[in-house]
């Protein structure tokens, strides 16, 4: 049975969606603003944003938030981590991958989690130790003991260039085990589809909360493995953990197996 929480975050994930289908035939006349070096916010994020918190807050006000767009907004146990667009770039050129995604988290856990992707009315849920779904169907990581065979999803965040040398150099190592390699722009799908099996692997540096804390749990809920490129756990992801982490997703011996092609391979060292 649905957490009454979860409840309440499809209901906000769903607004914030039906906010970016309402946009997408009119791209052309959006208000784009570059945040940082190759990094854009459309007004449809933020609308989708503050659509998001305004459903949250009625059945939660006293829970903070750590939104994308909107920042920190109140502090305590419980947040709610929000990206109300994942994919802001993809969004942006019309290409169809992108979605809203939203944490609970508990001191910086995150114990409740939805992905909605709406182009394909596709909604990804777990709560912490009540597994991971799939619009209503269970889901588990792939369950492949060696990178053979295997397809891996990575990013090359704008953030993260002065280490893309390196982390070609890991690529170069990766194939010649795994049969490929996907960069699809969301984070958050790329956690939500390790956890139903459509992906065997995932990795990627500078990521930010908001960008990981509802796949995070997914994956951990499928019965994967979330950890940093030395093998760690993922620090917190609420406002008083690191701005940005690197993250190794997949099954136990997949994730171990990448880890070790991340470190043999000097990407690792990068970070040090």
């Amino acid at each position: 049975m649905q957490k009454p929480a979860v409840t309440v975050m499809v209901k906000a994930a769903r607004a914030g969606g039906n906010i970016l289908l309402r946009h997408i035939n009119r791209l052309d006349s959006l208000n784009i603003v570059q945040k940082r070096h190759m990094d854009y916010v459309s007004e449809v994020d933020t609308d989708a944003e503050q659509a998001i918190i305004k459903e949250l807050r009625r059945a939660y006000p006293a829970y903070g938030v750590l939104g994308e767009e909107g920042g920190l907004q109140g502090q305590g146990r419980y947040m709610w981590v929000i990206d109300p667009l994942d994919g802001t770039s993809n969004y942006l050129r019309g290409l169809p991958h992108y979605c809203v995604s939203i944490a609970l988290v508990d001191n910086g856990e995150p114990i409740d989690a939805v992905i909605f992707d709406p182009l394909r009315n596709e909604l990804f849920t777990a709560s912490r130790g009540a597994g991971a779904v799939l619009n209503d169907r269970r889901i588990r990581v792939t369950d492949v003991k060696t990178l053979e065979g295997t397809v891996i999803a990575t990013g090359f965040p704008p953030r993260e260039r002065m280490r893309a040398s390196a982390q070609l150099k890991c690529i170069d190592s990766l194939l010649t085990q795994a049969e490929d390699l996907r960069r699809t722009g969301s984070a958050a799908l790329d956690l939500a589809y390790v956890a139903c099996g459509r992906l065997d692997g995932y990795f990627e540096a500078g990521v930010k909360p908001w960008d990981i804390a509802a796949g995070v749990l997914l994956v951990r809920e499928a019965g994967g493995r979330i950890c940093d490129f030395r093998g760690a756990n993922t620090p917190r992801m609420d406002d008083r953990g690191p701005d940005t982490r690197p993250i190794i997703a997949g099954n136990i011996k997949v994730s171990e197996a990448l880890q070790k092609i991340i470190v043999t391979s000097n990407y690792a060292a990068s970070f040090s």
